[in-house]
């Protein structure tokens, strides 16, 4: 990228692959550049050269929509805020992307809540919940339209160890019932060595072997 000392390469000589099914960890100091590569492996960011393929397609081969409509049907994802939308109940939330995508959502939402242990808390709104309960609504949102892909970025971050090691378990374990692809950023080694696989970002290159 591009700023008033000239350019700045923030990424440089990435290159690795992911297993279907598998669950990878990506990790490094703040600063290493971990978020800026979950967004270009999710095309949310649009990188100055290279290529990013997902399910066999060239990410940046597609427009913006087209980035969109494979995101959607596709990927999950799980953020450290939470990104829920206020103005929904927790069921609401968990239903907007199979209303968005066209499909039978509130039975599937109320399933999914179930699932991750908030059946009694569907007609709430995310103030009223806690930060737990907040991150298990993302979970159910993230994995009820069944991605093959689910990106989290730092998804305990905002949560006490307790609350969090909780909320990884759900995550796990939906994952292994999925047969969902983890890609996973974290600063928390305990919680990058459940991942199969952990790749090491320093300074914006891998540390490690890629492949």
């Amino acid at each position: 990228m591009d700023d008033a000392g000239g350019t700045l390469s923030i990424l440089e000589g990435i290159d690795f692959t992911v297993d279907a099914g598998s669950a990878v960890a990506i990790t490094g100091s703040s600063g290493s550049g971990k978020s800026t590569l979950l967004g270009l492996l999710a095309g949310l960011d649009v990188p100055s050269a290279g290529t990013v393929r997902l399910a066999g397609r060239d990410l940046f081969a597609l427009d913006e929509d087209g980035r969109a409509q494979l995101r959607a049907s596709l990927v999950g994802f799980v953020f450290q805020s939470f990104q829920l939308l206020p103005n929904l109940t927790a069921l609401e939330n968990v239903m907007l992307p199979l209303e968005l995508a066209g499909k039978p959502a509130r039975d599937a939402a109320a399933g999914m809540l179930e699932r991750v242990g908030l059946g009694a808390r569907l007609h709430h709104y995310p103030r009223t919940l806690s930060g737990g309960e907040q991150q298990r609504v993302s979970l159910a949102r993230a994995f009820v339209v069944q991605p093959a892909l689910l990106f989290a970025d730092e998804p305990t971050g905002s949560l006490d160890a307790a609350t969090g090691e909780a909320v990884i378990e759900q995550m796990f374990a939906l994952h292994r019932e999925h047969g969902t692809t983890l890609v996973l950023v974290t600063h928390d080694p305990q919680l990058a060595a459940r991942c199969g696989r952990q790749l090491v970002l320093s300074a914006g290159r891998l540390a490690g072997p890629g492949d």
